[in-house]
């Protein structure tokens, strides 16, 4: 201590140190195993305890008291007005090293407006600490691989899996038709890839407060794959540790059927308070779809989350969390993402058009880890500039059962002329109608919304004026778009005209617009007012708009080469609450021999009453055959045009 120091600062220093050394704090377990789900923290001899007081989240544990992971208030244990409680975290994610858990006094006095989250709300400062915890590791090697997930690669015959570990040391793969390894199983090696804080293109991405180290990526590419079969997996090394043991369904380029699960914008649950809104709903998207895929049992299926992944935003753990959220379905489903505004927007980036709203939307990240930690089909790359990772995954596509899907890029030129308009033009130009009659189209940033999204009305336009000729001459059946966090059907369009009102009808010519942007994100605009009451709570559905609701959910994709069904089904109940039918107008062999089969079997039933002669009966008979299979036929057609018929559309106001 300083010889001049004041009596009554001596004092103060004494009491305080008092303080601190009289806190205990604990967390355990000390050494989390694959059956520990929970983290308990405890406190104790907290004098004169306080509502602002709270523990904050670090990890390594070598971080400096301002740069926490995130906090949680003492107040949300019952006894904590006594200076003693217990809180309990679920499993966190292993961020390839320890947690540690520290106590924290924040005066009223200081709470500050100048420091707040992403909502506006105070942070704490990190000043002021009373206590802290023991480390809190992860049992076991360091280098067991974690976040597995998996997509589809160039060809039918392959399957990528992708996983994170701790080090760079030589990963491979297993993988074979029986469940048991000794069972003829093949190992395949794996590439390698990282990125470095220096790549991040600005704050908080390449700033302490953001900035955790990302493990290593490593991407194996199983091949060889029998069509339609399960395969089961495992990955890692002998000396570093193996994943458990996954499995999935090979894709199947003749598959009569398509199933998919698609989405956007469904971010991460985060279970304490951090710097920027996470989205707790996201765990149920998880669920109901985990739930859907079981189900299937083995019929084989994909998942399509089209922009705003994680909404990391610059926060690096939070990538960590979204990966060991969904690895429960994307280690045994395939995980096929674009890129959206939250992965990508940043003032620097290269594009600028005079009409774009790009802003600061990706938290400095610039696509970097959106482009390392998955791998899709296609080659599509933009350069970043700075000696970082290249952007990947912009535009692609892939043939699934009797779908044909295509991905894009709102986030970077789409315009005509651009290398994305050109492979976007020449992937639908060349799309094979007698193996794949429907075509999905899907991206961010939508076409058309009533919602009150003032700012995109350009970016809109533009859309509609160099992909909306694209999407209706090649005759896309469904445009599948997020950024808006609601559900909303549109009718087919084109030209801006409504084509059919129906919610069943044969392909009319244009694709149907839905956004799906309600997989977790909460924020979002009001409908698009009247604009004759400007200020009055009325929001009417326009005439386009076949069905709209602010439900979380995601939908569920159904096609065999007759019909394609999308189904919006909402998380508070897990039920349908939409449904559109596309017929192809290709009608299905199988369906219609069924159907002739059946008509036939009744007229034989009735005819066989008659008392008619052998010989009558046998000529008569194939003739009576033909006439039953063409009024089969028939039959089905009617059908067809009869739900092509327009119906009132019910407009309702939300």
């Amino acid at each position: 201590m300083h010889p001049k120091t004041p009596p009554l600062l001596l004092v103060l220093l004494f009491f305080a140190a008092g303080e601190a050394a009289g806190t205990t704090l604990t967390a355990t377990p000390a050494k989390l195993t694959q059956s520990d789900q929970e983290i308990t923290i405890r406190w104790s001899d907290l004098p004169s305890p306080d509502g602002l007081d709270h523990v904050a989240i670090y990890s390594p544990p070598s971080s400096s008291d301002r740069d926490f992971l995130g906090y949680i208030f003492l107040n949300g244990s019952a006894s904590w007005r006594s200076g003693r409680g217990e809180l309990t975290l679920p499993r966190l994610p292993n961020l390839r090293a320890p947690y540690q858990f520290r106590l924290f006094r924040w005066p009223a006095r200081e709470y500050s407006y100048h420091h707040v989250d992403h909502d506006g709300n105070p942070l704490p400062h990190g000043h002021h600490r009373v206590a802290l915890s023991g480390e809190v590791a992860f049992a076991g090697s360091a280098a067991r691989p974690e976040q597995v997930h998996l997509a589809f690669a160039d060809r039918a015959d392959e399957m990528r899996v992708m996983f994170v570990c701790a080090d760079a040391g030589k990963r491979a793969v297993r993988y074979g038709l029986e469940k048991e390894e000794e069972k003829g199983w093949t190992e395949v090696g794996t590439e390698v890839r990282t990125y470095e804080q220096k790549h991040m293109c600005d704050t908080p991405a390449n700033d302490t407060v953001g900035w955790r180290d990302p493990g290593f990526v490593f991407d194996g590419l199983m091949n060889g794959l029998e069509p339609g079969r399960r395969y089961f997996y495992k990955v890692g090394s002998d000396l570093g540790g193996w994943s458990e043991t996954y499995s999935f369904i090979s894709r199947d380029s003749e598959a009569n059927e398509t199933i998919a699960f698609l989405f956007g914008d469904m971010g991460t649950y985060v279970p304490y308070n951090t710097y920027i809104r996470t989205q707790d709903e996201s765990l149920s998207t998880v669920k109901w779809i985990l739930r859907d895929i079981e189900a299937l049992g083995d019929k084989p299926a994909f998942i399509s989350h089209i922009g705003d992944i994680s909404y990391a935003r610059g926060y690096a753990w939070v990538w960590d969390h979204f990966f060991s959220q969904i690895e429960p379905i994307a280690a045994n489903t395939p995980y096929h993402v674009c890129i959206g505004n939250h992965e990508y927007d940043w003032p620097s980036q290269p594009w600028k058009p005079s009409w774009s709203t790009y802003g600061k939307d990706g938290g400095g990240e610039c696509g970097i880890p959106y482009s390392v930690k998955f791998r899709m089909p296609g080659d599509s790359v933009l350069p970043t500039g700075n000696g970082a990772p290249d952007t990947r995954n912009l535009y692609y596509s892939f043939d699934s059962g009797v779908v044909h899907f295509v991905y894009m890029s709102t986030e970077t030129n789409f315009v005509q002329g651009s290398d994305q308009h050109n492979f976007l033009k020449a992937d639908l130009e060349k799309v094979n109608r007698s193996r794949t009659p429907f075509v999905v189209f899907q991206g961010h940033r939508p076409m058309y919304t009533s919602s009150n999204e003032a700012r995109d009305s350009a970016m809109r336009q533009q859309m509609v004026q160099h992909l909306e000729p694209l999407l209706v001459i090649y005759n896309v059946t469904l445009a599948l778009w997020g950024h808006v966090h609601r559900y909303e059907r549109f009718c087919p369009m084109k030209n801006s005209q409504c084509l059919n009102t129906s919610s069943s009808f044969v392909y009319p010519g244009a694709p149907v617009h839905v956004v799906i942007g309600m997989a977790g994100q909460d924020w979002q605009p009001i409908w698009q007012p009247r604009r004759d009451h400007p200020n009055v709570p009325i929001f009417p559905q326009p005439g386009i708009s076949m069905y709209r609701g602010g439900e979380f959910g995601y939908t569920k994709l159904a096609a065999n080469r007759e019909k394609l069904t999308l189904m919006y089904v909402g998380n508070h109940d897990g039920q349908v609450h939409d449904m559109v039918e596309i017929f192809s107008g290709q009608t299905s062999t199988e369906a219609s021999a069924t159907e002739a089969v059946n008509q036939t079997k009744l007229s034989s039933g009735a005819s066989a009453k008659l008392k008619i002669s052998p010989i009558y009966l046998e000529i008569g008979g194939s003739v009576m055959f033909a006439l039953m299979l063409g009024f089969a036929l028939g039959f089905l057609l009617r059908k067809k045009r009869e739900a092509a018929q327009w119906t009132p559309v019910k407009n309702e106001e939300s």
